[in-house]
């Protein structure tokens, strides 16, 4: 039982005995509070007239508020410092506890050891223009928006967690891992097909990728869509920039350094931890485990699709309210 509930009862039991409830059974009766409890604080009563929780009664801290301070300076100063080396200094202050008390301390205290995400650095133009964008797209109607990017998917990637008892599992990853690229994109109405490729794409294959897939998209969304895509060369490409002009109703601008504002990024973090559970073995399997996984996204409504896209208009409030500065998307 918490604290507060604790203490509810304590404060249910005082108001009826200054209402005149002064047996155990009768308080019993009428809060339904065990009578272990109750006994215990009729005894409270008799001497002290009062509920009160009585301080001091538990084990004293080994924590105390100077060693406190001390850690929370230490972790201020240094964020890796290991559980041991706050031990050690603690030591050296005359304050003896273990790495674990320490560790139990920290994350009572909400604290969280955990490599910081790796994303790309924005500058002080990357934010403005990241604002502007959103100003501008906050109120757009993303139905006729087909989201597009490519991606490497790993072999023998290792991010997925697993249950097991005893010692952690150790799973063997060769030292070249073989990596096959995609490329897809989605939209209200479905995705289209996934293209997998091993080759370094230049702005040739991107054109021929993007070519491929037209039709697909115009079943989809007809002859009046949006394509977006970012700024990476390949995209900006004079090659690219012509065929894009001749062939697409509408390009998208998009800011640069910008993955957290596109949805497709977390379609793609879905399928390739859907890939990983199935723990391909070779190439081949990689390969297959891929387009099947990318197949088994429903198109249908209410899915993760549409709420993707739903997120749009959310992503676009956070980057205005954090003034261009990464969304945690």
């Amino acid at each position: 039982m918490s604290s507060i509930e604790k203490k509810a009862q304590r404060q249910t039991l005082l108001h009826f005995w200054n209402d005149g409830a002064k047996s155990a059974k009768e308080l019993h009766i009428l809060t339904k509070i065990p009578l272990s409890t109750i006994y215990y604080n009729i005894e409270k009563l008799k001497k002290t007239g009062d509920v009160s929780h009585r301080r001091g009664n538990g084990r004293p801290k080994k924590i105390t508020c100077g060693a406190a301070r001390a850690i929370g300076q230490y972790i201020r100063r240094d964020t890796s410092l290991p559980l041991r080396t706050l031990a050690t200094r603690l030591a050296a202050n005359g304050v003896k506890v273990s790495p674990m008390t320490i560790q139990r301390y920290l994350k009572d205290h909400g604290y969280n050891k955990s490599i910081p995400r790796a994303t790309p650095m924005l500058t002080a133009k990357h934010k403005e223009k990241r604002v502007e964008w959103a100003t501008n797209h906050l109120n757009r109607d993303w139905s006729k928006t087909l989201f597009s990017d490519e991606t490497a998917f790993q072999l023998f990637r290792n991010t997925v967690s697993r249950w097991h008892r005893g010692e952690k599992p150790v799973r063997c990853i060769p030292k070249d891992r073989t990596k096959i690229m995609a490329w897809g994109g989605f939209c209200t109405k479905g995705k289209t097909s996934l293209f997998c490729f091993s080759e370094i794409m230049d702005a040739r294959l991107y054109v021929d990728i993007v070519r491929r897939h037209i039709p697909e998209i115009s079943q989809m969304l007809g002859d009046d869509w949006q394509f977006q895509q970012d700024n990476d060369p390949k995209h900006t490409s004079r090659i690219a920039k012509s065929f894009l002009s001749d062939n697409v109703p509408k390009l998208m601008d998009w800011p640069s350094n910008s993955p957290d504002l596109n949805p497709i990024e977390n379609l793609w973090n879905i399928v390739k931890t859907n890939v990983e559970k199935r723990l391909p073995k070779n190439r081949g399997d990689l390969g297959q485990f891929m387009k099947e996984e990318w197949e088994r996204i429903p198109d249908t409504v209410d899915t993760v699709l549409i709420n993707l896209i739903n997120s749009m208009q959310t992503r676009c409030e956070l980057v205005i309210e954090r003034n261009g500065e990464r969304i945690p998307y």
